[in-house]
């Protein structure tokens, strides 16, 4: 007898569940080459469903060799079939999934950058997809230009300007998905093997990985609360380009004054090299209007990369890099190359999301949010932890930097892990370790009150 469990709420055809069974069997050497499969009639009444159903389950296993029908006797398992390291591992159950996530959903994650996901506007961007979508040309659903769609570029070209004093044409425009794109663009484009990066230290550790994966060398420059150190800028050999967080310093929080921004202007023009601005959330300032882009002060010199992950929701991976004119047709054929172009629906829908003035009214409501989740984070942790707690870099952006007098290593971030909180070290950014292992980066963006304040009490209760 072959024992199938049939499970007919999931949402799998029957058919595919036996098909699915039968396979991992034989591929596990659980069934056999030569073994022979039930008659499908006998089987389908063992499982009490359609004889069609297993009769288009042993067909699939027919089309891809797993097994084979003799005539007059029935359906085989094939020679070959069998992968032995498969042996060894045990299939997760959707079972197992279910409680993976449920314990999952138990701990509260500080992570930093996650917008509130539950107050994406759903209802008008839906709308306006459907609108779109319906509206669209033939053209519309073919392969597009790479540098991505020109209503989305203009309408963004002259929406940066306003909000964050960027300079740019429309053509100088390049939409990407996601800024991990525009980061990967920036360093295919910029960087050979054995180039040096000049880049803030500590800084996301996603971005030293980028780019190092193309074999530069990453010349770290120390952080304070004012940003980068440009004081501390190398003048011995030229970079590939700069790289720079201005308007929210990751993950420290400072914002580099304007005597900061021109020295490395005059850093980059002395050595004939780039500066890269990475403005990832500065939309969310709370002390003010959004700072200058440092684009702005030379749009020749700085190339700019923005996403839309932090301001409405990562899922949409819809990003956009602004160059130099001279780098533009470069970059545009690097894109190319890499995905053909961002998805077109998606381009259009957000144009009609900045143009009719829906993404300023978002920026606006989500600013409030964001600020009170931020002051109760604050007052959270002043409460249970009094002058134990130093906090900082919170004028700006979705996360606040919390310094103890102990240090955060693997076996204490494992200590709290286990009382239910993930917190994120900001040694784990640190290119040069050793000087920030009392801080620790705490995100608040996709965090109810209730779920800060227990977050907060776990944290207390684990380092206590």
């Amino acid at each position: 007898m072959l024992w199938i469990p049939i499970d007919r709420s999931l949402d799998i055809s029957l058919k595919r569940q036996v098909y699915g069974q039968i396979r991992t069997r034989i591929l596990q050497g659980a069934l056999n080459a030569g073994d022979r499969l039930p008659p499908s009639r006998e089987l389908a009444k063992q499982l009490n469903v359609s004889r069609n159903v297993v009769v288009e389950a042993y067909e699939q296993l027919f089309v891809e060799g797993y097994v084979e029908g003799k005539q007059g006797s029935g359906t085989y398992v094939a020679q070959g079939a069998y992968l032995e390291q498969n042996r060894k591992k045990r299939p997760i159950s959707l079972l197992e999934i279910e409680q993976k996530n449920e314990a999952d959903d138990d701990i509260i994650d500080f992570r930093s950058g996650i917008p509130a996901l539950n107050r994406f506007p759903k209802k008008e961007w839906g709308k306006l997809v459907k609108e779109v979508c319906e509206e669209a040309t033939d053209a519309t659903f073919g392969y597009d230009n790479p540098e991505g769609r020109y209503e989305l570029r203009h309408v963004l070209s002259r929406y940066l300007k306003r909000t964050r004093g960027v300079h740019c044409h429309p053509d100088q425009l390049v939409i990407t998905s996601g800024a991990t794109q525009a980061l990967s663009l920036i360093a295919n484009l910029l960087l050979t093997p054995d180039e040096k990066v000049i880049i803030e230290d500590p800084i996301t550790h996603d971005i030293q990985t980028i780019f190092s994966s193309t074999g530069a060398t990453l010349d770290p420059i120390p952080v304070d609360q004012h940003g980068m150190r440009t004081d501390l800028l190398p003048m011995q050999q030229k970079p590939g380009f700069v790289f720079v967080t201005p308007s929210h310093q990751f993950p420290l929080g400072g914002i580099l004054p304007i005597q900061r921004r021109i020295q490395l202007i005059q850093f980059a023009r002395t050595w004939d090299t780039y500066l890269v601005e990475d403005d990832y959330d500065s939309e969310f300032r709370y002390g003010g209007e959004p700072v200058s882009s440092l684009q702005g002060l030379d749009p020749e010199r700085v190339i700019y990369i923005g996403t839309f992950s932090k301001i409405l929701s990562p899922v949409l991976r819809m990003g956009y890099l602004i160059l130099p004119p001279a780098l533009t047709q470069r970059c545009r054929q690097l894109k190319w190359y890499l995905d053909l172009h961002t998805p077109s629906l998606e381009q259009k829908a957000l144009a009609r999301f900045i143009y009719n003035g829906s993404l300023d009214r978002h920026i606006r409501k989500m600013r409030k949010l964001y600020l009170r989740r931020k002051e109760f984070l604050s007052s959270c942790l002043k409460e249970a932890f009094a002058d134990q707690v130093s906090i900082s870099g919170d004028s700006t952006g979705l996360h606040m930097i919390a310094e103890f007098n102990m240090m955060f290593d693997e076996a204490l971030v494992r200590r709290i892990y286990q009382h239910g909180v993930n917190i994120y070290p900001v040694e784990h950014h640190a290119i040069q370790k050793g000087r920030h292992g009392n801080k620790m980066i705490l995100g608040y963006g996709n965090l109810t009150e209730k779920q800060i304040q227990e977050g907060v009490y776990r944290l207390k209760q684990a380092l206590t």
